[in-house]
């Protein structure tokens, strides 16, 4: 092998004869030599041949050569001095200093590779983007004309890389632009899988080396009973490295021009962005019958967030509407999810501004937030003015045990109280309305009172001691000591029906709850060939005093109450911080647990909960009676229980069950089995709950939940789900869907039912259908369509 280091634009002024050697070119490309970074052509070759004459070099056999990172290889290279060009035929492969790899037949080029032409031209790009032509010509060093191209970023079929890409895009022309960095096709057609399904004059679109490129992006349709058909044709403007635009107008058919705008900014600790709406329409009455005789709609969002250290972060979601449902009619859901609807109803849009600090072993938040709700009645909905949580758990031990502590600062005020009627007489008569024609019925009776009109603030503090000892027999004990102070200040406005349930004015209260308890296990393992069986009795004792101003003090965050084998052995089992359970009680349970050899296991937990002495916090209604109904507000709880079965990493089983304990009925009864396979997974969840009347649900609630997924191929996937109430004997909500995702292709359609608000949360959700599809090409763009009725999907 020859090496000779050339440098460009010199003749050669010492005779050298030509030498052959043996070479085998080795696997991979070598790193080029650092003579190769100082402006001159070293070139490996078998022979090497100088034509005095002609001023012309010759290198021949597996030549090599370097040249200011760029690398060519061919079967034979030709240097001419005169014209200062580089002729390569044969196995042509050229690598510049970004990774971009062309093949060809024969190549030719100016000394410095900025300018010529190449025949049978294929360019691989190091992030996977293919290119080829019949004919390239680069001029200027950075303008690139393919003859007959095709482009495409999906890689060649492994089993016949003959085979066409799964899409590409032939134009007669394709144009690369390396300074603008754009590449420009000229009556180009785009294929899937060798066939054309789309004819397009002119297009250009940013090279595969960009990220952020100014310019248009695909247009999107979409269609609405009440804007007609519309298409959105966005705009992005890279302004500049940290901070870019997009201008998004959408034109409908029967509203008009829908202008939109975002601006994003990303700072040195963290980042922000600004999106506004707005809306001229043309059909005033096509939205009445929710927002009524309007003109101009809009909004404005915007969210940040800011790092101040590894530990602390700052930031802020704020949202403004002209009305509450200006995103939904129009398709602007701010959470971007259009299947979120399925299963969780979006009623709210959230401001909010928050701090939030993590350490090793605490946590510190707070937050002030203003609920924007899609019902129409903003008058009953709360303004947090802040809500504060902290806990911590200390490092060192405190008499051999754990040592924590938390706090809770809660501050809200609602102009309107909020009322749900409990009965069918108040249901139908709309006596818990604002409208109502007889406010003086809200009573207890035939209303719950969700939300407190005024002002109240609670502070809490919380300190907790706990230890675990194991006897010689492997028993295991773990006392506990709780003592928790409220101080509450309540200023309850004087409004209809509000003195039924609590007593109004200014209200001030201290409440102490000091708690000490002990639980006791017992675990007893018994090994068999086939398996190991855990049987654990678990038996739990908690003193305290009575629960102070039980049930005369508003109830904001501890509505929630279910009670089930997950929180039998929970020493408080409200859920917020609003009620405190108080009395002496046990909670007495047995757990047993399988572990299979094979793999695989069982897991059962059956217990039930004692009233020992004092009053039963659950037998006390409050504004909303939480716990009347929960099972815990008789001396003998009901019997709750569960079970979990997983016979492999395929099949999960559960079910959770709460029986009467006077009746033995199921009172609520949830049972759920899923399935993974390679292929396919499936869920399916059926839930029965009895009527509690004095929480509003009146007659039994009866359902299934399925959902489930099937891998037809390598990237096909469909999937879909339903609900089906069946007390009602119909299905209520559905979605199917099928999509086609790999490393260069997106293409997704999807069936949608959703439920919409009309005018409030006391008027029955109206469905809506809406159909999408979405179709995406890795460094072309992605698009979406959208259809359908009503509002958000």
């Amino acid at each position: 092998m020859m090496c000779v280091a050339v440098t460009l634009g010199a003749a050669a002024t010492t005779p050298v004869h030509a030498q052959s050697f043996t070479y085998n070119r080795p696997a991979t490309r070598p790193k080029p030599p650092p003579a190769a970074q100082t402006g001159q052509m070293l070139v490996q070759a078998t022979e090497v041949n100088y034509d005095y004459n002609n001023s012309r070099v010759a290198a021949v056999g597996n030549v090599q050569m370097y040249y200011n990172g760029t690398s060519v290889e061919a079967d034979k290279v030709i240097y001419d001095q005169k014209t200062k060009r580089l002729h390569a035929e044969g196995n042509v492969r050229m690598t510049d200093a970004d990774g971009k790899i062309t093949y060809a037949n024969l190549l030719d080029l100016s000394d410095d590779y900025r300018d010529g032409f190449v025949d049978s031209l294929r360019v691989d790009t190091a992030d996977a983007t293919r290119m080829a032509a019949t004919r390239a010509e680069r001029t200027a060093g950075n303008y690139t004309v393919f003859q007959n191209g095709v482009y495409t970023a999906c890689a060649a079929c492994k089993e016949d890389p003959k085979k066409p890409p799964l899409w590409q895009v032939k134009g007669a022309r394709v144009i690369h632009d390396q300074t603008e960095k754009m590449m420009y096709f000229e009556d180009a057609r785009i294929e899937f899988f060798g066939v054309p399904l789309a004819y397009i004059p002119y297009f250009s679109t940013p090279d595969p080396t960009v990220k952020r490129k100014t310019g248009f992006l695909m247009p999107s349709p979409s269609t609405n009973t009440n804007y007609g058909f519309g298409i959105e044709t966005p705009f992005y403007w890279a302004i500049a490295p940290d901070y870019d635009a997009t201008i998004s107008p959408r034109y409908t058919t029967k509203q008009g021009l829908l202008v939109q705008g975002e601006f994003r900014q990303r700072l040195m600790d963290g980042a922000y962005q600004i999106r506004a709406y707005g809306i001229n329409q043309q059909d005033r009455n096509a939205y009445a019958n929710t927002v009524g005789d309007k003109d101009w709609r809009g909004g404005v969002e915007s969210k940040g967030q800011f790092a101040i250290n590894d530990k602390w972060v700052w930031g802020w979601d704020a949202v403004a509407l002209s009305d509450y449902n200006f995103l939904q009619d129009y398709r602007l859901s701010m959470y971007r999810d259009p299947y979120a609807s399925f299963l969780n109803l979006q009623t709210e849009a959230v401001s909010q501004l928050y701090l939030t600090g993590v350490g090793k072993r605490s946590f510190f938040d707070a937050r002030t937030i203003y609920y924007l709700s899609f019902s129409g009645n903003q008058s009953q909905v709360p303004v947090i003015h802040p809500v504060i949580d902290y806990n911590n758990v200390l490092n060192q031990n405190i008499l051999g045990g754990e040592f924590s502590y938390k706090f809770n600062m809660t501050s809200l005020s609602r102009d309107q109280a909020s009322f749900t009627p409990i009965s069918s007489l108040a249901n139908n008569n709309g006596l818990c309305s604002l409208t109502s024609a007889d406010p003086l019925a809200r009573t207890p009776t035939n209303c719950l009172m969700n939300g407190v009109p005024g002002t109240y603030t609670r502070v809490t503090g919380e300190a907790q001691w706990r230890r675990s000892y194991t006897d010689s027999f492997g028993q295991i004990f773990t006392p506990f000591a709780i003592l928790r102070v409220d101080a509450i200040d309540a200023s309850i406005s004087n409004q209809p029906g509000v003195s039924n349930f609590l007593p109004t004015g200014d209200t001030t209260a201290l409440r102490v709850m000091p708690t000490v308890g002990l639980e006791y296990r017992y675990p007893f393992i018994n090994v068999q060939p086939w398996g190991t069986t855990t049987l654990e009795p678990i038996a739990q004792v908690i003193i305290r005093p009575n629960e102070t101003y039980a049930g005369k003090l508003p109830n904001e965050d501890a509505q929630s109450m279910s009670f089930d084998a997950s929180n039998l052995f929970s020493v408080n089992k409200f859920s917020g911080y609003d009620r405190v359970e108080g009395g002496g009680r046990a909670n007495v349970g047995v757990q047993a647990t399988t572990q299979f050899d094979r793999g695989g296991s069982v897991k059962v937990l059956f217990g039930q909960s004692y009233q020992l002495f004092g009053l039963n916090s659950f037998a006390v209604a409050d504004t909303t009676n939480t716990g009347v109904n929960s099972g815990l507000a008789t001396s003998r709880s009901d019997y709750v229980a569960s079970l979990a079965y997983s016979p492999n990493r395929t099949y999960t089983v559960s079910t959770r069950a709460r029986i009467d304990e006077a009746t033995g009925n199921v009172s609520r009864f949830e049972a759920e089995g899923r399935a993974s396979f390679d292929r396919w997974s499936v869920s399916l969840m059926y839930g029965n709950y009895a009527p509690q009347a004095e929480l509003g649900y009146l007659t039994r609630r009866e359902g299934l939940l399925g959902t489930g997924s099937i891998k037809l191929a390598s990237n096909w996937v469909v999937t879909g789900g339903a609900r089906w109430d069946l007390e009602a004997n119909k299905i209520n909500q559905y979605t199917v869907g099928a999509g086609y995702v790999d490393d260069c292709f997106v293409l997704g359609v999807n069936y949608v039912t959703s439920y919409n608000y009309v005018s409030n949360l006391s008027t029955p959700p109206v469905l809506s259908h809406s159909f999408m599809f979405q179709i995406g090409l890795r460094t072309i763009g992605n698009t979406t369509s959208a259809s359908g009725t009503g509002g958000t999907y």
